[in-house]
């Protein structure tokens, strides 16, 4: 059996809790993939996942739920969710369980081909941003000529929402810090600052009205600012400000929603589809080697630039 280096989370915490460890890498088996790792996605998720407050007896606990590689191996008849594949294919994995490691085995149906056009460090990171974004558009009805205010245009989710609105023929504002404007207007939507008078700058800058507001922030301020400029409460959603949600009647998506996992299942291949025609990019801000995990994510957790992080394997 071969070996992989891997990153455990050996605690509950910070960064501090990450030990790099060496685990075996099963032989792919029916409907299975191993897969070399040359980059791990760097998400929030990732750090959730080992958060203080959970169950100790789930420790030791593997990091990472998106990977880009080649494959190494392929069990008895099977195939990619993409169909085909073959030793040595460039291919995404979302989600898997323990994406920080040189190499894993994982369920086919959660391996697709990788867009040629995307660096393994963007590939590793599309999937996960690119379906919350497709399901904050589906469920808020964008369609196009609609005219809809993105919260956190400038981060990973905000970024695929204003491509992905763009392909759909709708016109976004997006709430950025000043410094990330550039970004948002090269992805083809209307930056706004965040600061007091939010919801007035939205309306000077959407005259026509908004149709829908998405939120990917969670503050009181952006929540107060969609309430403020969109009248169909059932055309606001949030990722993070579950509270209010219940609170102020508007929509949520994520672990807590039980349609969220299956919509963002069955996005995956039109994601990718949209990346390999150039619709949709993955804009990177930075990338770290593997063995630094824990700098990475401890870079994530704080003030930093807009883009992706990723873990380059550096075996």
């Amino acid at each position: 059996m071969t070996k992989a280096s891997v990153w455990l989370a050996t605690g509950f915490g910070g960064p501090e809790v990450l030990s790099r460890a060496e685990a075996d890498v099963a032989p792919p088996g029916p409907g299975e993939v191993t897969i070399g790792v040359r980059a791990a996605g760097v998400n929030p998720a990732d750090y959730k996942h080992f958060a203080p407050g959970q169950d100790p007896g789930a420790l030791p606990l593997r990091i990472g739920y998106e990977v880009a590689g080649v494959i190494t191996a392929l069990g008895p008849g099977t195939e990619l969710a993409s169909g085909g594949g073959r030793t040595g294919d460039e291919v995404i994995a979302s989600l898997v369980d323990g994406g920080y490691a040189t190499a894993l085995t994982v369920p086919a149906a959660d391996v697709f081909a990788k867009p040629a056009g995307l660096t393994f460090a963007a590939a590793a990171n599309l999937l996960l941003a690119g379906t919350t974004a497709a399901e904050l558009l589906h469920v808020t009805g964008v369609a196009p000529g609609d005219t809809i205010l993105v919260h956190g245009a400038a981060g990973a989710v905000g970024a695929s929402t204003l491509q992905q609105a763009r392909a759909l023929g709708a016109h976004v504002v997006g709430t950025a810090a000043e410094g990330d404007f550039g970004l948002v207007r090269e992805l083809g939507g209307t930056p706004v600052s965040y600061d007091a008078g939010l919801a007035e700058r939205v309306r000077r800058a959407a005259p026509q009205g908004v149709t829908a507001a998405l939120d990917t922030t969670g503050s009181d301020q952006a929540i107060d600012a969609s309430l403020a400029v969109v009248a169909d409460r059932a055309r606001i959603v949030t990722t993070a400000a579950f509270g209010r949600a219940a609170a102020d009647g508007f929509r949520s998506v994520g672990a807590a929603n039980p349609a969220s996992g299956p919509f963002r299942a069955r996005a995956r291949s039109r994601i990718i589809a949209l990346a390999a025609a150039g619709e949709l990019t993955v804009p990177m801000a930075r990338t770290f080697p593997l063995s630094q995990a824990p700098a990475a994510l401890a870079l994530l957790r704080g003030p930093h630039p807009a883009g992706k992080l990723a873990l380059i394997n550096d075996n």
